[in-house]
């Protein structure tokens, strides 16, 4: 047997299937989103402590619910990394991951307890124009 610090930390295929919590305010980010960026792949309100999606839409072969279990360790593993490295006053605002064909952005609230996740085709979106449209609609996930 493998020693505990060994065994792989990935969730259960169980804990990737969680149901969607009804939060009327992420579904409402959720549609906003929808409504300024008709060309997304794929959107989803994100709790950073438990990975769960609280509100989620795609037009694509992504399933944004399994994906936000995966971003919320992205961005605890960034929080973590910032927090060794000492960098106090800082604040993660946001995460662009550049896949070939695709943008993958999270951006947080100022608390950092929440995440929008968007994924755009890299070609018929502009980074900019998403960017400013998750931040306007990140305030309205503050609890």
């Amino acid at each position: 047997m493998k020693p505990k610090f060994y065994r792989s930390k990935a969730p259960r295929r169980s804990e990737l299937s969680k149901p969607i919590i009804p939060d009327p305010a992420a579904a409402r980010v959720v549609e906003q989103v929808q409504v300024e960026l008709p060309g997304l792949m794929a959107v989803a309100v994100v709790d950073v402590a438990s990975g769960t999606s609280l509100a989620a839409h795609a037009t694509a072969s992504i399933n944004p619910n399994t994906a936000a279990s995966f971003n919320a360790e992205v961005v605890k593993l960034k929080l973590k990394a910032m927090a060794a490295l000492q960098l106090e006053g800082e604040q993660l605002h946001d995460v662009l991951i550049t896949l070939s064909s695709q943008l993958h952005l999270l951006v947080l609230t100022p608390s950092g307890r929440r995440f929008i996740y968007l994924v755009i085709a890299e070609q018929n979106t502009n980074l900019a124009i998403a960017r400013e449209v998750l931040r306007a609609q990140v305030s309205q996930l503050e609890v």
